[in-house]
């Protein structure tokens, strides 16, 4: 039986994710290992018979997919919050990082570890999977295979502890500094989205532009329908209030308070409710031309007489703003009269077979240009470093995820099909990874050094986590939520900022995630090969 299964490679696969997948899905103290559990279920099958062995190609193709898809997802956040915030929070995530990598390096120095298992110490404690890849490029690319279960072994020592230890400083630093996960903070105004009628009783509202009633006080808020002596319309910037009027507007909670003080009162009407003449649908966006586009270029209320109150992206629902970008696979909510809605449906497509489905020819392209990126020498204190499959496919998502088209190019992924890509990416990979070096690891884990690798990464991560914490609540003066978020990105781990988001009920951690998860992904990668290449 054993031996027709390792002559079976794809078998050994499947039973490996079959496996280690609900293995992820079991909480020990709140926390799920989530995809990760599949590298110990593949280590388990290679312990058990070194014969039993996913191909290095499946493996490769995994790591390509997974770190591509997340730069196509990443890029635009990553890019627009490069203003002062975004550098200072950048800045702060390399400097904690380095200081992790001198620290790891001090620890091996001191215990007299192996660099590769250091260096998978330093990538598991930090629970960054793509840095791992590096490693075990390295490697190879050095003739060192032999020390590849010993990169193996300090990785899964030190990821759980990554997972569970991150977590463990959130809390403590928020007992210790009492902080609040669920202050409101300037970056909310996209949580908890709903919709009420305003009455107009303040004449200095009246006879002003919307746009310039919003311009001036900063709102973040859709108006929908304008009800004015009877005559329902749609609201547009040009659109002046008078007295009595009433008017819908979308918002959060919050907002909505305050909008509706300087407007006037509340209304009991609900103008939402009537749609004989204004009615609204949901749409997916699945036409490659809209994509990519903001809606103040679509000019909707012009062109179409239409209106995007909300999008819904992924399960979070957005604010439309004028600047609001959409992206193949996000369903709108749009306001139009009941005539013009099917040419609405038909501008933006509206089909859900489209946006399950991936453009063969641009997601091959951008993986092209990863390869190749990842094969430039990079020149490093005398030695060469490459980013290779794990960083330079990310530097490529990162930018043409930024750029969403080039003429009639369009990048981006629909956001299932990118989610679906980076899932079974990161399965193949792990899945190869763990049975690869299974039989090594047991081995070397009985004369190696699995309890100095256990500690080390524990007070790596440890060091990591609340220095960042420290930094960016105590320091920055950040909301707590957010600082969660960039705790979570810079460990680059799902697992925190579900944790994260479980204890802020709000969008912050997410803000706080994106801003800095590419520069910590990339950061990782390039110390994890530095480390390396300078002992060797």
């Amino acid at each position: 039986m054993t031996r027709s299964v390792e002559d079976h490679p794809l078998l050994v696969l499947f039973l490996v994710a079959a496996v280690g997948y609900p293995l992820g899905r079991i909480q020990i103290a709140g926390v799920r290992l989530g995809v990760a559990a599949v590298l110990f279920a593949g280590l388990a099958f290679g312990a058990f018979d070194p014969g039993m062995k996913v191909p290095e190609i499946v493996m490769q193709l995994g790591l390509v997919l997974f770190v591509y898809s997340i730069g196509l997802s990443n890029g635009s956040t990553f890019v627009h919050s490069w203003g002062r915030t975004g550098f200072r929070n950048n800045a702060m995530a390399l400097g904690v990082l380095v200081i992790a990598g001198l620290f790891t390096t001090g620890w091996r120095m001191a215990t007299g570890m192996h660099l590769a298992g250091a260096a998978g110490m330093y990538a598991g404690a930090l629970t960054n999977t793509p840095a791992l890849a590096a490693i075990l490029e390295t490697l190879r690319g050095v003739g060192h295979e032999s020390l590849l279960a010993e990169a193996v072994l300090g990785y899964t020592m030190a990821y759980p502890i990554g997972v569970l230890g991150t977590i463990g400083v959130l809390i403590l630093a928020q007992k210790l500094w009492k902080a609040d996960f669920q202050a409101a903070g300037p970056d909310t105004a996209t949580a908890g989205l709903t919709n009420c009628t305003v009455e107009i009783t303040n004449d200095a509202v009246t006879r002003r532009p919307v746009s310039e009633l919003v311009r001036t006080h900063g709102w973040q808020v859709v108006f929908g329908r304008l009800s004015h002596h009877g005559e329902l319309s749609l609201v547009g910037d040009s659109t002046t209030f008078a007295l009595g009027d009433r008017v819908t507007l979308i918002a959060t909670t919050d907002e909505l308070d305050g909008i509706t003080h300087l407007l006037g009162v509340k209304s009991d009407e609900r103008l939402d409710l009537d749609r004989r003449e204004l009615d609204y649908r949901r749409i997916f966006v699945s036409n490659p031309k809209v994509a990519g586009q903001s809606l103040m270029r679509l000019n909707l209320p012009q062109v179409l007489g239409a209106i995007v109150t909300r999008v819904r992206r992924g399960d979070v629902e957005l604010l439309a703003r004028r600047d609001t970008v959409l992206e193949l696979g996000d369903r709108v909510r749009v306001l139009a009269r009941r005539d013009r809605l099917d040419a609405v449906s038909t501008f933006f497509g509206d089909s859900y077979r489209a946006v399950s489905e991936i453009d063969v020819l641009t997601f091959s392209l951008g993986i092209v240009v990863g390869l190749v990126i990842g094969l430039v020498p990079i020149p490093f204190f005398g030695l060469t470093l490459r980013l290779g499959l794990a960083g330079g496919p990310l530097i490529a998502g990162l930018v043409l995820g930024a750029l969403y088209r080039t003429g009639p190019l369009h990048w981006t992924l629909p956001y299932s099909a990118n989610m679906t890509l980076r899932q079974v990416g990161l399965v193949l990979f792990l899945a190869g990874v763990g049975t690869r070096n299974g039989f090594m690891f047991v081995e070397t884990l009985k004369q190696g050094d699995g309890l100095t690798l256990l500690l080390g990464g524990a007070l790596t991560t440890t060091l990591v986590a609340f220095m960042a914490t420290w930094i960016g609540y105590r320091y920055f003066k950040l909301p707590f939520a957010t600082v969660a978020g960039m705790v979570s990105a810079i460990h680059t781990q799902p697992a925190v900022l579900g944790f994260a988001l479980e204890q802020s009920k709000n969008d912050l951690p997410n803000v706080g995630y994106a801003s800095v998860y590419p520069t910590a992904t990339l950061v990782k990668i390039i110390l994890a090969q530095a480390m390396l290449a300078l002992a060797i």
